[in-house]
């Protein structure tokens, strides 16, 4: 399953905007993969990653989770421990409005990794969050069971699958 994001936009520039989403160039690339496609799930929370790894710890299917941290760069909500547990549950990738650690480490796991920077410190654990809801960050809004396709020019997000 190859693809560019380039390409993508170029094949369905009637869909731009409307079906098809661009999100803002505002996140790193981390992960030994760089490109990555899957459906959407979602969680919604503040440095709190406990639901995170929740999540991650389920059947991915080839799914990307996309977290919502409000763009918090006061600690990580990934590292390499849950980039490991992704990637041996068949996710896809993550992508993390906020920090992710470990990146040397996530970079040597076969998953898709963006987020917003890197933070040595760890989130706490409360359990507070919410599952599977509409987020919007970076220009775009995120729901669950769409589509997503990230590589090293950018992430779109559709309402389809494009590749089928």
């Amino acid at each position: 399953m190859s693809f560019k994001t380039p390409d993508l936009c170029d094949t369905f520039e009637s869909e731009l905007g409307l079906s098809l989403r661009v999100v803002a160039p505002m996140f790193q690339c981390y992960g030994g993969r760089k490109a990555f496609t899957g459906q959407i799930a979602t969680l919604k929370l503040f440095e709190d990653n406990s639901l995170v790894r929740e999540v991650l710890g389920e059947a991915g299917q080839g799914r990307v989770l996309v977290v919502d941290g409000g763009g918090s760069l006061r600690c990580a909500l990934v590292g390499d421990q849950l980039a490991i547990l992704a990637q041996k549950n068949g996710w896809a990738g993550v992508v993390v409005y906020g920090c992710i650690r470990d990146s040397a480490d996530i970079n040597q796991t076969d998953i898709g990794v963006r987020a917003l920077n890197t933070h040595p410190q760890k989130s706490i654990k409360r359990g507070v969050g919410e599952r599977n809801l509409a987020v919007t960050f970076g220009g775009v809004t995120f729901n669950p069971g769409e589509w997503l396709y990230a590589d090293e020019d950018g992430i779109l997000v559709s309402t389809r699958n494009l590749l089928s």
